[in-house]
């Protein structure tokens, strides 16, 4: 009899009674992911399937349009996975600085009190955030085909950068001897300003005297490089773009494919991003608006000072979203035949292959992790900007 109730004591234990759910539950889904695993197994050894990563040895035997690093059809497959990788965060990169730009500033006119102005951005957000992304991307490559001249008809700039229908032909800079220096300086000048602006932050704790670090900010980082760079006698040449048959050759090109994806991305983000803004501006309340322009503020300086801090604590959260979206939005290059990590890898290889266990799994990896860094970077900005109690 005590057994039975020492037993029902236990049972009826809230804290035991979780503990033992919890636990059940967990071999339930270990059992499942273990018997799925099998399963997977079985089938792929009763088909004869090739498995492993031995296949990123071998020749790709095709050929990228659009690559950064080194590269041929005689590359390995290993090759094809790092240009699709460095395409696409190159492209999500670019997205999300022209995306976070344009959604800051359609963000702070829609709450103009221009009635142009706030309607143009109302506009702006309601057109093209109720196109399917997909439609945007193939309406703007398409666009810039038809738009853009043939290679001998080429828009030219400054006789150096030429617009044509097979892209933007830019100079590429080649660097010499000695323009290590100039990186050095440039991260030395990096440091420094960060040393005086955690100086006069303290400073600005201790007296309540704030100081302006943007002349200090612009003479390490940019005069700074500068200077050493001209001292030693400019150590970068430029390789110019020239016509030579029926295409140009040197410098460097930013293709119709890479420019209508990131322009697609960045133009379809930043309605969100926008939006973000906006709610962020509308949640501080009108007493610190107020309270901002009675000690003297100005407008200018009350949005700087007083209302974007406290915004961008409740914008940050969504924004962090729309980032992670245009990257994983960013796969939507094969329909343009951009050569991102899912079409070259995903697409070519995995059809040359055939191994669609190990070349999805690499490819689901690389979007996590880009997504988790993506994540942790902007939760550390949120933190920093969180308002600390005194």
């Amino acid at each position: 009899m005590k057994k039975i109730k020492l037993l029902l004591s236990f049972i009826y234990n809230n804290k035991i009674r979780s503990f033992l759910f919890q636990i059940i539950t967990l071999v339930v889904i270990v059992y499942f992911f273990y018997s799925a695993s099998g399963n997977v197994v079985n089938n792929i050894e009763s088909r004869g399937m090739q498995t492993g990563f031995g296949f990123l040895g071998a020749e790709s035997g095709f050929n990228i349009s659009e690559f950064l690093i080194d590269y041929s059809s005689t590359s390995s497959n290993l090759m094809v996975f790092y240009v699709g990788l460095i395409n696409t965060i190159v492209v999500s990169v670019v997205g999300i600085i022209f995306a976070s730009i344009i959604g800051f500033v359609v963000g702070i006119a829609r709450l103009s009190n221009n009635w142009l102005i706030a309607k143009l951005a109302g506009g702006y957000i309601e057109l093209f955030r109720n196109i399917p992304i997909l439609l945007q991307i193939l309406f703007w490559y398409n666009l810039a085909i038809v738009s853009l001249p043939s290679t001998k008809q080429s828009f030219e700039l400054f006789n150096s950068i030429f617009i044509n229908l097979r892209g933007i032909y830019l100079p590429k800079p080649i660097a010499t001897e000695g323009f290590v220096w100039v990186f050095v300086a440039l991260i030395a000048g990096i440091v420094l300003r960060t040393l005086i602006k955690c100086h006069f932050k303290k400073m600005h704790n201790k007296t309540g005297v704030k100081t302006n670090t943007l002349t200090y900010s612009l003479l390490l980082i940019i005069v700074l490089p500068i200077a050493v760079y001209f001292t030693l006698g400019s150590p970068m040449v430029f390789d110019y773009p020239a016509l030579k048959g029926f295409n140009f050759r040197g410098g460097m090109s930013l293709s119709p494919e890479f420019l209508s994806l990131a322009f697609a991305l960045s133009i379809y983000s930043a309605t969100y991003i926008a939006e973000a803004i906006r709610s962020g501006v509308e949640s501080v309340s009108n007493g610190q608006k107020e309270a901002a322009l009675a000690i003297g503020l100005t407008q200018r300086q009350s949005l700087k000072l007083v209302v974007l801090p406290q915004a961008l604590k409740v914008a940050i959260p969504p924004i962090i979203n729309q980032y992670l979206n245009l990257t994983k939005n960013s796969s939507l290059a094969s329909a343009i035949g951009y050569s991102d990590l899912v079409s070259v890898f995903t697409g070519t290889v995995l059809t040359q292959v055939g191994q669609a266990l190990e070349i999805i799994f690499m490819t689901m990896m690389v979007y996590l992790t880009i997504s988790l860094l993506i994540s942790l970077v902007l939760n550390i900005v949120n933190y920093k900007m969180s308002i600390k109690e005194r």
